[in-house]
C-alpha cells in the first residue's frame, strides 16, 4: 500500500460531509476535478473502492465506512500536532486553572515552551484546588483545568493515575489509642475528601492538627511532626516519610490527574492540553532536591 496523502483523506471525508464532489469541491476551495482526482489516488493507494456513485447521490462503500473513522483520526492528530508545534498563528487569551499539587513540578518550564511557541497569547494562570478549579470552569471562568478529577465526572482527559500513602515525619507512628492527627488542604479538597472518607470506612478515629492550602505549608507540618497527611507514593520529599502498612492506617485509594479544556473550538485550549499532555513524563519526574 502507498503512503496516504492528507489532501486526499480530506476530499474524501468533504465529499461524504457535504453529500457530493461538487459541494466539496466548494467547501475546500478546490476545482471539481481535483476532488476527483484525490479520491481516485486514493482508492487506487488502498487498492479499495471507497465510494459509490450515481446520478443522484454519493455513499460510501464498506470499506469506506471502515475508513472514515481512521480519516477523521488521522487529521485530528495531523491537526493536534500543527497545534503543538506552530511558533505563531494563534492569538488571544487562555486561562488556565493548576492543581496546587503541580506547584513544586516542571509546570514552569511546561507552561514557559508554550509561550515561547504562541507568543501572541495571553496565558492566565490560577492555582488552587481541584474542586474550586472544576467550578470555575463550569461556571465559564477558566478555559483548561489540569487537576485531580472530580468523582463521577467522566470529563476530561487522563494524564496520569496514582496512588495516595499516608506520610510523617521520619520515625513518627500514629498512636493507635489516639485519634490520627492529620494535616489536609481545606475543603473542598478531594485528597482530603479520600482520607477521611478512608478512615471512616475503617472505623479510625482522627481529628485535624493543621489545615493549609499550601502544599509547602502541609509539608511543613509533617515534617514538624504535627501529625499525618495523604501524599503521592511516586515521589516522597526529604523530611517525609511514608507509614508502613503495619502501622494500621487504611489504604486511601488512587486519584487520576486530568487536562479538562473547552474543545475544538478553542484552538488555544486545544494547542495548551495537547502541551500538558505532551509533557506528563516531565511533570511527573522527582524534583531536585
Amino acid at each position: 500500500m502507498s503512503n496516504l496523502n492528507l489532501d486526499q483523506i480530506r476530499s474524501f471525508l468533504a465529499v461524504l460531509d457535504s453529500g457530493s464532489f461538487t459541494a466539496a469541491a466548494g467547501v475546500l476551495g478546490v476545482r471539481q476535478s481535483t476532488v476527483s482526482g484525490h479520491i481516485a489516488r486514493l482508492e487506487q493507494a488502498l487498492d479499495r473502492p471507497l465510494l459509490m456513485r450515481d446520478t443522484h447521490r454519493v455513499a460510501a462503500t464498506p470499506d469506506g465506512q471502515a475508513m472514515i473513522g481512521f480519516a477523521r483520526d488521522l487529521l485530528e492528530a495531523h491537526d493536534r500536532l500543527r497545534a503543538f508545534f506552530s511558533p505563531s498563528g494563534l492569538r488571544g487569551r487562555i486561562r488556565l486553572g493548576v492543581s496546587e499539587d503541580y506547584t513544586l513540578s516542571a509546570l514552569a518550564q511546561v507552561l514557559a515552551r508554550f509561550a515561547d511557541r504562541h507568543p501572541s497569547v495571553d496565558l492566565q494562570l490560577t492555582v488552587g484546588l481541584s474542586r474550586t478549579l472544576y467550578q470555575g470552569y463550569d461556571a465559564g471562568e477558566l478555559d483548561v483545568i489540569f487537576c485531580k478529577r472530580r468523582r463521577g465526572d467522566p470529563r476530561g482527559e487522563l494524564a496520569w493515575a496514582e496512588e495516595l500513602i499516608w506520610a510523617g515525619r521520619p520515625g513518627s507512628l500514629p498512636d493507635p489509642a489516639l485519634p490520627v492527627p492529620l494535616i489536609l488542604y481545606p475543603p473542598p479538597s478531594m485528597t482530603r475528601a479520600l482520607a477521611l472518607d478512608a478512615l471512616e470506612a475503617a472505623g479510625r478515629s482522627w481529628r485535624i492538627a493543621c489545615t493549609s492550602g499550601s502544599l509547602m505549608g502541609l509539608r511543613a507540618a509533617v515534617e514538624a511532626g504535627l501529625g499525618f497527611a495523604p501524599h503521592s507514593a511516586r515521589v516522597m520529599p526529604p523530611g517525609l516519610a511514608p507509614i508502613p502498612k503495619s502501622a494500621g492506617l487504611p489504604a486511601i485509594g488512587e486519584v487520576e490527574f486530568v487536562v479538562l479544556g473547552s474543545g475544538h473550538q478553542h484552538p488555544i485550549a486545544t494547542a495548551l492540553k495537547e502541551t500538558i499532555l505532551a509533557s506528563t513524563a516531565e511533570l511527573q519526574a522527582v524534583p531536585e532536591p
